[in-house]
């Protein structure tokens, strides 16, 4: 056997292991489905800047994932090379938003389930967790927490404010505290009884009491 025939043998024979007309229908429904967890993600973003790239990046992971899976699933000797080459593959972008993780996985898993055929799964499932997601992550909490940056001029001023937030709070927690001669500033984790946010005004002029300054908090911002 020659050259010519090993060549002719693995690798034209390959061409036509996947017909044509299941790459293109595989390729367009994952292009459909990632263009939904696309969409899904724009409206579930709740991180400090959004970035669109990432969004595409989802679309393009999803038919990626695909086209990878249907060379595997064509030609075991391909699937034991093609583990070998991703297993060198490193990634070292960080992910900030937790929720991303969840994204990236929902894209390569239905890339996967795609190209093995289950085209039912990938649809159905990719339709229910998005309700999941948007009913979720877009659910209004009922008590929104809040950051108190509380500056004063000494310890007596410091236990009048607290009282005087404790009349007004549902919940008063010191996250940070730093003093030094004649300031002191508290940084406090507070939640509302409800929506009024009147108490920064007449607790900004309490007698010994510099400054009162109030923002919205999600676990972004501090650690």
């Amino acid at each position: 056997m020659t050259f010519s025939d090993i060549f002719k043998s693995s690798f034209l024979e390959n061409v036509t292991s996947v017909s044509l007309l299941d790459m293109v229908l595989a390729l367009v429904l994952a292009f459909g489905i990632g263009m939904f967890i696309f969409l899904v993600y724009k409206k579930t973003y709740q991180g400090i800047m959004y970035s669109s790239s990432f969004g595409t990046t989802l679309v393009a992971l999803t038919m990626i994932t695909t086209v990878v899976i249907l060379a595997v699933t064509s030609n075991v000797v391909l699937s034991l090379g093609m583990v070998g080459a991703l297993s060198i593959v490193r990634f070292r972008t960080a992910i900030k938003e937790p929720l991303d993780i969840a994204f990236l996985f929902w894209s390569i898993a239905d890339g996967i389930v795609l190209a093995a055929g289950m085209i039912p799964l990938a649809v159905i499932g990719s339709v229910l967790i998005g309700m999941i997601l948007l009913a979720f992550v877009n659910r209004k909490s009922h008590c929104n927490p809040y950051i108190l940056v509380l500056s004063c001029t000494d310890s007596a001023a410091e236990k009048s404010a607290t009282a005087f937030l404790e009349k007004w709070l549902q919940r008063c927690v010191v996250k940070s505290k730093s003093a030094v001669k004649g300031a002191i500033e508290l940084n406090l984790e507070i939640r509302l009884k409800d929506d009024d946010t009147d108490f920064i005004n007449a607790l900004s002029e309490m007698e010994g009491v510099t400054s009162a300054v109030l923002v919205s908090y999600n676990g972004d911002y501090m650690g």
